[in-house]
């Protein structure tokens, strides 16, 4: 919806352009195209919202060719409408569907384009490349916590073994494949229990789960890489440790995962976070594209990090 909004409002801009006299009369000229573009584009996202379900079940050209019939009639529509009022006394209505149908065809043949450069192949391709830059850096800090302790504390590390087989299994999952929201927190809480045999007292952890179904799907090693920047960027370094936060809950149809830490001096910049957020980032685009986002809020000595995504997906 984004898209199209922005799309047809480019093109209206454009179209105004050409119309002005000159870049004076611009603004004023895009205004009065917007005052007829914008009714005209608002009612027909909510028909096509409404009609979602149905033309998904079309074969692919007719369903586009019945947007372009929808976009012509609600055209004409308005256009008899406008006539009723007399505010449409010198224009043509075939002039008016044809703009508005052509407007439709480019954008329909934008999105035709996007939907085959973005194919599952490379999308799998791509998710496949980024979780395994999480996987070496995740298993080789789980590794080292649990080196830390096999001679100072065999039985723990025997223990913490056990734990990380658990982790190894949770990475090699197939990256194209949602996992339950339960499993992601069973997962981070494990990776917390491995760091809180190497830090000690050092490492707290706060959880806190609102009222949400746990088995929710969402992707895999979302939670999990924010768990380890907050270990190793906000209470390593820091001599007399600190708390990580988690909080996860539900806003209507958004799920909202944060997890904060305290920081030591400057906030958290390393190359290494920052690699990792970027990371997320771009598996949340290839997962969720433009319905999911990630939020940083720094303070002066603590630093969190906000996911949000969409409750519900549609399956591919």
């Amino acid at each position: 919806m984004l898209r199209v909004l922005l799309g047809i409002n480019v093109l209206a801009a454009l179209a105004a352009l050409l119309q002005a006299p000159d870049l004076a009369g611009w603004a004023s000229q895009y205004l009065e195209l917007a005052a007829v573009v914008q009714p005209l584009l608002l009612i027909g996202l909510g028909l096509l919202s409404l009609l979602r379900d149905i033309l998904w079940r079309l074969p692919l050209r007719f369903g586009q060719a019945c947007v372009l019939g929808l976009a012509g009639a609600m055209t004409a529509a308005l256009f008899f409408y406008a006539a009723s009022l007399g505010l449409a006394d010198n224009g043509s209505i075939w002039r008016a569907v044809v703009l508005a149908m052509a407007a439709t065809a480019l954008l329909l043949v934008y999105f035709d384009l996007r939907a085959r450069a973005i194919t599952p192949v490379l999308s799998e391709a791509r998710l496949a490349a980024l979780n395994a830059r999480i996987r070496p850096h995740f298993l080789f800090n789980s590794l080292n916590a649990v080196l830390s302790l096999i001679r100072a504390r065999p039985q723990q590390a025997e223990e913490a073994l056990e734990a990380l087989s658990d982790l190894f299994r949770a990475a090699m999952r197939d990256p194209g494949e949602l996992v339950s929201l339960a499993d992601e927190i069973a997962l981070g809480k494990q990776y917390l229990e491995l760091e809180t045999l190497r830090l000690g007292d050092r490492l707290t952890v706060d959880w806190k789960i609102g009222a949400i179904s746990l088995d929710m799907p969402i992707p895999p090693l979302m939670l999990q890489p924010l768990l380890e920047n907050a270990v190793y960027h906000g209470i390593e370094p820091a001599p007399e440790g600190g708390t990580v936060h988690i909080a996860i809950d539900q806003r209507a149809q958004e799920l909202r995962i944060s997890v904060a830490n305290p920081t030591v001096g400057q906030a958290q910049h390393a190359a290494g976070n920052q690699i990792a957020l970027a990371n997320i980032r771009e598996r949340l685009a290839l997962y969720y594209d433009l319905e999911a986002r990630l939020e940083i809020e720094t303070a002066d000595h603590s630093y969190e990090v906000r996911i949000f995504l969409p409750c519900q997906r549609k399956a591919h």
